[in-house]
């Protein structure tokens, strides 16, 4: 136990050295995957904003669907399907990074380690623009912004480090099944429609919500709601903040030692 300990605490060291390579390639990532169209990195933001365009159409034009309380429908909408795009694209694109960067993986002075932290990093580039947009959309509304956005910070950190774990247990074990990347998709997709991202979970009993906030995801997404409506703060349900974190834990070390195991092999099987 103390080896695995030791291993995981040089892992960790490695990752922090290397902060200055990790933001250089994830902003070159950004750069190389819309290299050769006309808007370049502006496709980023375009999609995002195309879905959330229609969501509010269909919702809030066509559905009239009312408002949450004192705030719009959109303005919720926006709170929860803005961090669930980042993790998904986080964890989609994390995923694949090995093989992708596989001409890295054989190069023994190359920290294999950062390669998924990179996709991450060049999602969460992406997300801080979303966030501004957040805030002005708030504005827009006569929603100026108070002391609790700031939490807002607290749940993106929570979100890094579930997707670091994540990722390091789907892009290790991509590399033997590839079938990997497409469960990941799949799981993704059902999970946009059961984290309460687009209905409100009271829909459901309670004794199913329970249940559904085990899911690490809506404690991120229900954050970002708490940080901008309702002005809760994370501290005023430690309880649930706990069992986030122990999940959320678990799945860190646990993407830990299984990257650190497979690791080796990576260049044998690629």
């Amino acid at each position: 136990m103390k080896d695995k300990l030791f291993l995981l605490l040089r892992f960790s060291v490695t990752l922090f050295r290397s902060r200055h390579l990790i933001y250089t390639m994830a902003r070159r990532d950004i750069q190389s995957r819309y290299r050769g169209s006309y808007l370049s990195f502006l496709w980023a933001f375009v999609q995002p904003t195309i879905t959330i365009l229609l969501l509010w159409f269909v919702f809030e034009v066509g559905f009239r669907t009312p408002a949450v309380g004192d705030y719009p429908f959109i303005l919720w909408l926006l709170t929860g399907i803005i961090p669930w795009f980042c993790f998904s694209e986080g964890l989609g694109n994390a995923t694949t990074s090995i093989l992708e960067y596989s001409y890295l993986v054989k190069k023994v002075v190359f920290k294999v380690s950062v390669i998924p932290i990179i996709k991450i990093l060049s999602a969460l580039f992406i997300h801080l623009f979303f966030i501004v947009v957040i805030v002005l959309a708030f504005l827009s509304y006569g929603h100026p912004p108070r002391w609790c956005n700031f939490q807002v910070f607290y749940y993106l950190f929570a979100m890094i480090v579930l997707l670091v774990g994540l990722s390091w247990i789907t892009s290790s074990l991509v590399v033997f099944a590839r079938d990997v990347g497409q469960v990941v998709t799949v799981f993704l997709q059902f999970g946009f429609w059961f984290t309460p991202i687009l209905w409100n979970i009271n829909m459901v009993p309670q004794k199913y919500q329970t249940l559904m906030k085990l899911n690490p995801v809506y404690y991120i997404t229900e954050g970002y709601r708490n940080s901008f409506i309702s002005g809760i703060g994370f501290w005023e349900y430690p309880r649930w903040t706990l069992e986030f974190w122990a999940l959320t834990g678990a799945i860190f070390l646990i993407g830990a030692f299984l990257f650190l195991k497979l690791r080796p092999h990576f260049a044998d099987v690629l």
